[in-house]
């Protein structure tokens, strides 16, 4: 008897102990499995995409987005989650543009693709270029999100066929930056020359911060630039990444 009491008396405490310490609420808010299945199957490992196939489980797609506007990040989530939520958000939203487009070449078919405000997140309705530059770019300062987001084109960083999770997050960053670079369909890095891809371009303040174009290159380059070496950037492809 005193001992049913004593676990009557302590299960309060108990349930509110396992409460408090079963993690950060974000953890057990969302989950991006289901947008990490859809990549697993409808994503090759070069990042090129089966539309069609993806297509015929849109609904999936559309569960995953609802789920993504009904939890929207706050200050209880920690930086990396956050960051996570934003990546797979415009790159999932990315993807649904040109499903709700398909058939097109490019997503330069569709009339300025990046300001149309169809992303329902919370209460606010954003474009992808309110993510990308009034999100992702000013809250967080971290250039290698230019090789994990993806504008639906060949010469994009390729979409990686997982989700981003927040207890991978640093790993994933640094083997997409790691990859894109690396990668002679994107960049062509000498010692004394190179031609690398718009993005270090167009977003050259993000990779100049803490240095030069060459110094950030070459924190990930397999090929070392010498402080000298001439950079010019390739064109760009702006075709679709299907798969064949």
């Amino acid at each position: 008897m005193k001992k049913t009491l004593i676990i009557i008396l302590l299960l309060p405490f108990l349930l509110f102990s396992g409460l408090a310490f079963s993690g950060n609420p974000a953890d057990n808010k969302i989950s991006h499995s289901e947008w990490n299945a859809l990549l697993n199957k409808f994503v090759n490992t070069n990042g090129m995409v089966d539309y069609s196939g993806l297509i015929k489980e849109k609904a999936k797609l559309q569960a995953y987005l609802e789920m993504l506007g009904q939890n929207t990040p706050d200050d209880s989530w920690k930086n990396n989650e956050k960051l996570t939520y934003w990546i797979n958000a415009y790159n999932a939203f990315t993807i649904d543009l040109i499903i709700r487009n398909y058939p097109l070449k490019s997503i330069m078919d569709i009339e300025k693709a990046w300001d149309i405000k169809f992303i329902q997140i919370g209460a606010k309705t954003y474009s992808l270029n309110d993510i990308e530059h009034e999100i992702i770019r000013k809250e967080f300062n971290e250039p290698r999100i230019h090789f994990a987001l993806v504008c639906a084109a060949v010469s994009c960083p390729p979409l990686r066929n997982e989700a981003f999770i927040a207890a991978k997050l640093e790993t994933q960053l640094q083997e997409q930056t790691v990859k894109f670079i690396n990668n002679p369909d994107k960049n062509n890095i000498w010692e004394n020359s190179a031609k690398v891809s718009q993005i270090f371009n167009w977003f050259n303040e993000d990779f100049t911060k803490a240095g030069t174009v060459q110094d950030y290159l070459n924190k990930f380059s397999k090929t070392k630039l010498s402080p000298k070496a001439k950079i010019e950037f390739m064109d760009y492809s702006w075709d679709l990444n299907e798969q064949n």
